[in-house]
């Protein structure tokens, strides 16, 4: 649990975090986190830059002869673009980084030409749904937005068009004991834990630049052209990972836990840690007494993967928050990891940088 005299860091910013969570941003249109970062960071910032991409860069200078470190987190959220409009106004869709089993009968919030729209993945009620229809996950391909129209005139009316993106419609809330449930925490919540580090690193002698990149989740498409500006000598992508610790699953698959602490991982479909990069988090972790637990199972990717192939190679790795059902409505996390990670972020910049 979080000590008296320490929770501030989290407590004093945890509108900062429902700001984030509960911000707009599919793939391609991160502007509404960009910029609560912006007018969160950029006092803080020896400069601030937004590139062509949509990226955003806060550049602190340190000594000279101090290694660059990049810091990266991704604005962007899982969601969908509207693909079609049916003559009796219901909307379909293609999603990314959605799977199909958690789609049905979910809330939805879409941008339109006339602002938000609210609607509903419709499904069959049970009453008429074959045997086989109740016990099989719903192909995309039949799913559909329900905004409470009648045609595609309707539709049209109220600002839906081809290419309207849209996202889950969850609040974010504190559940209690250190319990925060919120959409988008995949990686709002990375965006989260960066800002506030780099709030503590703004005053150091360390050379620390920190992105909010975009279109992570359809490519990590962002981290790519900001390392490629920033050309890093280390770098950390921070990120919320799957914590499987629910019942069903047996020991070997849990691969993190919540309340275990900071989640590093040795390797992952898009990045082998560079060795000195993963030593350097470990070191930092047990010489500050951080809690931490290596990712058991090495599957996804995340912007660190990207920047590490950047020029000529940038030794990275990664460092996550263990979240409960990431890529659907919500995720639960726990504040204690949450703090954890951010002290490992500034121990791992000291040590890096030494």
């Amino acid at each position: 649990m979080l000590r008296e005299g320490k929770d501030h860091l989290i407590h004093m910013n945890i509108e900062l975090l429902r700001k984030l969570s509960n911000a707009f941003g599919p793939p391609g249109t991160e502007a509404e986190p960009r910029e609560i970062l912006r007018e969160e960071l950029e006092s803080y910032a020896d400069e601030v830059i937004v590139d062509k991409l949509g990226n955003i860069l806060f550049v602190h200078n340190g000594e000279e002869d101090a290694p660059k470190i990049m810091i990266a987190a991704h604005m962007d959220e899982v969601g969908f673009m509207v693909t079609y409009i049916e003559k009796n106004g219901f909307l379909r869709f293609h999603s990314w980084g959605i799977p199909n089993n958690v789609f049905l009968g979910q809330r939805m919030i879409l941008h339109g030409k006339k602002g938000k729209l609210h609607g509903i993945i419709g499904t069959k009620p049970p009453h008429v749904m074959t045997d086989d229809e109740r016990n099989k996950v719903a192909p995309q391909d039949s799913l559909f937005i329900d905004i409470g129209t009648l045609s595609k005139e309707e539709a049209v009316e109220k600002g839906a068009y081809i290419g309207m993106r849209g996202t889950f419609d969850v609040e974010f809330l504190e559940l209690g004991n250190g319990f925060l449930r919120g959409k988008a925490l995949d990686d709002r919540l990375g965006c989260f834990m960066m800002a506030e580090a780099f709030k503590l690193l703004s005053k150091s002698t360390y050379n620390v630049t920190v992105v909010g990149t975009v279109q992570e989740e359809v490519g990590t498409r962002g981290a790519r052209t900001a390392a490629y500006q920033i050309d890093p000598d280390y770098a950390i992508a921070l990120e919320c990972t799957y914590a499987v610790d629910i019942p069903g699953t047996p020991p070997h698959k849990q691969s993190t836990e919540i309340r275990k602490g900071a989640v590093l991982s040795i390797a992952d479909r898009s990045l082998i840690a560079h060795p000195k990069v993963l030593g350097a988090m470990v070191e930092a972790a047990e010489a500050e007494n951080i809690p931490y637990q290596y990712k058991k199972l090495a599957s996804g990717g995340t912007d660190a993967g990207a920047i590490s192939l950047s020029r000529s190679g940038v030794p990275s790795g990664v460092i996550s928050c263990p979240s409960r059902y990431i890529h659907g409505p919500a995720a639960i996390v726990h504040t204690e990891d949450v703090e954890n990670i951010i002290k490992l972020v500034q121990a791992f910049v000291k040590r890096i940088s030494s």
